[in-house]
């Protein structure tokens, strides 16, 4: 058999094991893609469920590193050449934004007043990291005007989230030495340390009663574990490859460890009634780099489901204020490439 002949034959496999793929995917219906090209993450809702919120690297908009947009879902799913709307300032690199209620303003976090230029990346050889960047809280007018700063200073200020009410945010920051969750009120006054322990939490978001948040977070294992994290720490780094999701009250009580998986546990999100934790999860690879979206239990981590089965890589899951949509991001449909879009679909119970 030549070469050109197993063509047509791996095609038809490939089809058949995304379309087995698919309808495993029993939760997710009439699957939209939003975005085509570069890495864009982070897509959150607008509390009229119209609108996301999110952050892409898309060279085909000319930038170099991560810029703040907002786009149209419904324009957007018409029209794969939609070009969104750019709110952050266009210099430094930005993260993490999310809409205040009523949906006329936003936060984001960025890096701008601390350069004008993409901060360095910087990295550990044999070792995956992520990079902890001076970045500043911001809010600002749905277009991207009246900007201000509402969390700052040295140090990382970042990963910020809105209460349903939308009277508090709850935010990472490093500025008690670790990285811990902090809360405050929209306008960045009575801020307040929620979290204590060594190692990294962080993408903290409120339960839909707005009475718990639900994070991801590593807990170094060993004295060895912790004088790396800390170590790592000082140079702006951190390893996400441990990781678990926990809950806790919005008061600093009752905190809990939901999984006990092993590897890399993140991006969690409360299901419209509360009930459940949606989060990604590469704990069933070999390879490390596989990660599909579960759902288990709100108290316990019981009862695991499989949410996504297609592609290497799904994440950033967010249900919609009405309950009736999941966003996510994902690496499907990128024919190849590293590209990694904003998806949407029904969710179906």
């Amino acid at each position: 058999m030549t070469f050109r002949s197993i063509i047509p034959v791996f095609l038809l496999i490939f089809s058949c094991f995304s379309l087995f793929s698919q309808i495993r995917e029993k939760h997710l219906g009439n699957i939209r893609q939003l975005t085509y090209g570069g890495d864009n993450a982070e897509a959150y809702f607008s509390f009229d469920n119209k609108k996301l919120i999110f952050q892409s690297n898309n060279k085909k908009w000319g930038l170099s590193c991560d810029q703040i947009f907002i786009m149209d879902i419904e324009a957007a799913a018409r029209d794969s050449q939609y070009m969104p709307t750019k709110v952050s300032t266009g210099k430094g690199r930005t993260t993490c934004s999310y809409f205040l209620k009523g949906d006329k303003k936003i936060v984001y976090a960025s890096t701008h007043e601390h350069g004008e230029s993409c901060p360095e990346v910087v990295s550990k050889p044999g070792k995956y990291t992520w990079n902890i960047y001076d970045y500043d809280i911001y809010i600002a007018g749905k277009k991207g005007k009246n900007i201000k700063m509402i969390a700052g200073g040295k140090g990382y200020q970042a990963e910020a989230t809105v209460s349903p009410k939308g009277d508090k945010i709850v935010y990472t920051s490093d500025e008690s030495g670790d990285l811990e969750l902090w809360i405050m009120n929209t306008d960045g006054s009575e801020k307040r340390q929620i979290t204590h322990d060594l190692g990294y939490d962080g993408g903290a978001f409120f339960s839909p009663d707005g009475k718990k948040l639900v994070f991801r977070a590593s807990r170094p294992g060993s004295d060895v574990e912790a004088a790396e994290y800390k170590s790592l720490l000082k140079e702006g780094l951190v390893t996400p490859n441990n990781m678990e999701i926990f809950t806790i009250n919005v008061d600093g009580t009752d905190m809990k460890q939901i999984t006990r998986l092993g590897k890399a546990n993140w991006a969690p999100f409360f299901s419209p009634d509360g009930q459940k934790i949606i989060f990604s999860s590469n704990h069933h690879s070999k390879r490390g780099y596989d990660f599909q979206l579960y759902m288990v239990n709100a108290t316990d981590g019981s009862e695991m489901e499989q949410i996504t089965f297609e592609s290497m890589f799904n994440a950033f899951a967010m249900f919609s204020p009405d309950g009736k949509k999941l966003v996510f991001c994902s690496n499907r449909n990128n024919h190849g490439t590293r590209d990694t879009n904003v998806f949407i679909a029904d969710w179906i119970k």
